[in-house]
């Protein structure tokens, strides 16, 4: 039962990774036929956004009121409908209208679906399966090429992204089972275990009473993980945004290359994250949280090496890849035992709220920076939020340090 429901998981998180990259690979065709500027794909992002922050939210109350399995399975289907809306949407005010329950789904099913793992399996597990996340984005770029290729249109492509959560959520739905029964018999890497007497106990923490978020702000540590968490995601997605125009403007690099080069950054999550699963049970994720923040500031110093070399720049940005891979995973796989098994649920969904709030506005603001100052801040900025993670991170550190020992 505990490797069934793991390989349902699995199929899961790539599922969570097919809607995510679906807007930016067909907004080219999307917005000539819509008849609207191209600007307006981040109108539709961030209400998607918005929508995902306010479902991730209240994920804490939805999970303790339905369960893991059953939000996860009613999230997949919310998202499967908005992908449906999107495939018989012919306006833009449309779009925006599917794009609330597409945010709304989304935010539940990450929340809801990282706690469980968190609680339930080992730090590798957390890794794979934001390796799996990655293979879902890379996907459906390809899925939608192959119909806007083939004469099918955009609206093809969403509509077989849309059958395929469907399938998922049957697949979910018969499964629901499964996630009362599933014990956690590898919850705790080797590190973690010498590091605590955790009691192993039933996978979900339904019992005690939902924190308000007030409440949850009150928590000690909670203002440096949300710092750290909004940070990363500042990082992740301003370093994925604007690398190609970085190696075009300041590197000299062709738009062809940098182009293609510019994916170096996402394979380096993604390859990073497949590694780390191998020894993250052995380090622990305070560790993994370090290693990466140490790569990270390594790739960027290589990004702004003044040379006219352009694979040190191209290493820098691997490199930059491969620091943020285990960051995220162990953050969230850190929460049960930074915070108590019974608020993880709570604080992943603010964390993840945060996350997304970072992801919404931190890489418009360098835009807006670069189009007024110069794109040659962009490893500046990357590095003023790496200091900030690193700091928070390890205030983070203290504190549950100082509360094992009291």
């Amino acid at each position: 039962m505990y490797s069934l429901l793991l390989a349902i998981i699995y199929i899961a998180f790539i599922s969570l990774g097919l809607p995510d990259s679906l807007v930016g690979s067909a907004w080219p065709i999307m917005h000539t036929e819509l008849n609207v500027p191209v600007s307006y794909a981040g109108i539709i992002t961030m209400t998607i956004a918005a929508g995902t922050i306010v479902s991730s939210i209240f994920s804490d109350k939805l999970t303790r009121k339905l369960g893991t399995g059953m939000v996860t399975t009613l999230s997949v289907l919310t998202t499967a409908i908005a992908l449906f809306g999107f495939s018989i949407s012919h306006s833009f005010f449309a779009l925006i209208l599917w794009a609330i329950p597409y945010g709304l789904g989304a935010g539940a099913v990450d929340a809801a679906l990282n706690n469980y793992v968190a609680l339930n399996y080992a730090s590798r597990h957390m890794n794979w399966l934001h390796c799996f996340w990655g293979v879902g984005a890379a996907l459906s770029p390809y899925i939608m090429s192959y119909y806007l290729t083939n004469g099918q249109g955009w609206n093809t492509g969403y509509r077989t992204i849309g059958l395929l959560q469907i399938a998922l959520t049957f697949v979910l739905f018969i499964s629901l089972p499964l996630w009362k029964q599933n014990k956690r018999p590898d919850r705790l890497s080797t590190t973690e275990k010498n590091e605590t007497t955790e009691k192993i106990e039933p996978a979900e923490i339904t019992e005690s009473k939902a924190l308000s978020f007030k409440e949850i702000l009150r928590l000690r540590g909670i203002k440096a993980i949300l710092l750290a968490f909004f940070s990363y995601s500042a990082i992740e997605q301003t370093a994925g945004l604007w690398a190609s125009s970085f190696l075009v403007q300041i590197k000299d690099i062709t738009p062809e290359i940098a182009a293609s080069f510019g994916s170096f950054f996402f394979l380096g999550i993604t390859f990073g994250r497949f590694i780390c699963g191998f020894v993250a049970d052995y380090l622990g994720d305070k560790q993994l949280i370090r290693i990466g923040t140490g790569i990270l500031f390594i790739g960027v110093i290589l990004l702004a090496f003044p040379t006219t070399i352009s694979q040190v720049a191209l290493a820098g940005l691997l490199i930059i890849g491969v620091g943020c891979a285990p960051i995220y995973p162990a953050i969230i796989h850190a929460t049960p035992t930074n915070f108590g098994k019974e608020h993880s649920q709570a604080v992943i969904g603010i964390q993840m709220a945060f996350a997304y709030v970072g992801t919404t506005f931190m890489p418009p603001l360098f835009g807006f920076i670069a189009a007024k100052l110069t794109i040659g801040l962009y490893p500046l900025y990357l590095i003023i939020f790496v200091g900030i993670m690193f700091v928070a991170t390890e205030s983070l550190n203290k504190i549950v340090k100082e509360r094992t020992h009291s």
